[in-house]
């Protein structure tokens, strides 16, 4: 796996990604913007508002299912994958407070998150961005990147994962799509 690294989400009237939507699933809305640039390192000073996040290691992941994510996953900024959703998600005190064995079991064995994530690839492409360790006001920054003959296919994912019991542990989230112009 390569080294950690810090990544900034930009939300303002600049940037490589048009926010086509951005609506609260659970909990209150971010203010409105037009534009989202992602960024690797920590930005400053931005218009608009910034979200933060750090790629790292895997934590409730076995070696089998590593494996064949690595097989099937796609890299990101393909040039088809004009389509893109950045899901910020924080986790109650709850899931906080269950040993990561706890989580784990709730994660994949019980709410197959691993499992539903691979019926996926390699159509839809995605990184996981750790917030909680960096003091944001999230827990997990979500990104995924799709061409658009893949837009039912990730209506279907998200649909999926929010219908298991590890949802019941969400006590904010934010779904914010994106077209590359």
């Amino acid at each position: 796996m390569p080294r950690p690294s810090i990544f900034s989400f930009c939300f303002g009237d600049a940037g490589e990604w048009r926010i086509a939507s951005m609506r609260a699933v659970v909990g209150s809305a971010p203010p409105p913007a037009e534009r989202l640039a992602v960024r690797e390192g920590v930005l400053a000073d931005q218009a608009g508002f910034v979200l933060r996040g750090t790629t790292s290691n895997a934590r409730y992941s076995k070696r089998a299912e590593l494996d064949a994510l690595a097989a099937r996953q796609e890299e990101l900024g393909r040039p088809t994958a004009t389509r893109a959703a950045l899901i910020p998600i924080r986790k109650s005190e709850a899931w906080w407070a269950l040993a990561q064995d706890e989580r784990r079991a709730v994660m994949e064995e019980r709410s197959r998150h691993i499992a539903i994530g691979l019926d996926y690839l390699p159509a839809v492409a995605r990184r996981l961005h750790h917030g909680r360790d960096l003091g944001e006001p999230f827990d997990f920054l979500t990104w995924f990147e799709y061409a658009p003959e893949h837009e039912d296919a990730f209506e279907t994912l998200v649909t999926r994962l929010r219908e298991t019991e590890e949802w019941r542990f969400v006590e904010h989230e934010v779904d914010v799509r994106l077209v590359r112009d």
